[in-house]
């Protein structure tokens, strides 16, 4: 599977990204290079295709997005790292394609990892996409990463994966994240870490380009 190019994007107003990443996908033909795209929102809150309205609770003038990613509604704001996969998942072995439930697994993977490295033990939980805290203590099984794929009918992706690194919380409780009243929602900062976000950015994207590199799990 060929490597995908690192594009930093810096802070940017969620809408213009998202339109980015539909106009990119939109042009890209069969030769076009893969893109892991680094980013980091103001606040917004972001709608998928299936989510219910009623779910943002109180948007404090935060602004909401229609969004055509799956999953429901969640939250980007400053000191989370977002990363856009920009993925033609036919590419990812020899004479087959690369599933959307085996690429979801490789970037939740890749989270785990992630926080792994800083002594933080995160974990799935079956029919909740996203990377829970594992083990016991106040956090346990608190939200700390999420994720949202469009994937389209020629296997081309995008949108992605983000992970909260030093943020501002308060938003989270003004919504029912992911549609699960009374989720709890942590950073790393919350959990003790003192990683920077830009350090968490090239983490995390290192451990995508790990884990896209490796055969598909069976």
């Amino acid at each position: 599977m060929p490597t995908p190019i690192i594009v930093q994007r810096g802070l940017e107003a969620y809408r213009t990204t998202f339109d980015a990443m539909r106009a990119f996908t939109d042009a890209r033909t069969a030769d076009t290079p893969d893109e892991l795209w680094i980013v980091e929102h103001p606040p917004v809150f972001t709608l998928g295709l299936g989510a219910d309205p009623s779910h943002v609770l109180d948007a404090h003038g935060i602004p909401v997005v229609q969004t055509d990613r799956g999953g429901e509604v969640t939250y980007h704001g400053p000191g989370q790292a977002v990363i856009y996969l920009l993925m033609d998942l036919r590419r990812a072995r020899p004479g087959a394609r690369l599933f959307a439930r085996e690429f979801v697994y490789k970037i939740e993977q890749s989270v785990v990892d992630t926080l792994a490295a800083y002594n933080l033990a995160g974990e799935r939980k079956p029919g909740a996409p996203g990377i829970y805290i594992a083990g016991e203590g106040p956090w346990q099984g608190a939200k700390i990463a999420a994720l949202g794929l469009k994937v389209k009918s020629n296997g081309c992706t995008y949108h992605g994966v983000s992970l909260n690194v030093a943020m501002d919380l308060a938003p989270f409780s003004w919504i029912n994240p992911c549609g699960y009243e009374g989720l709890a929602t942590v950073d790393m900062r919350t959990l003790g870490s003192q990683a920077s976000l830009n350090e968490m950015q090239s983490v995390l994207a290192g451990a995508l380009m790990r884990q896209l590199g490796e055969p598909v799990p069976v």
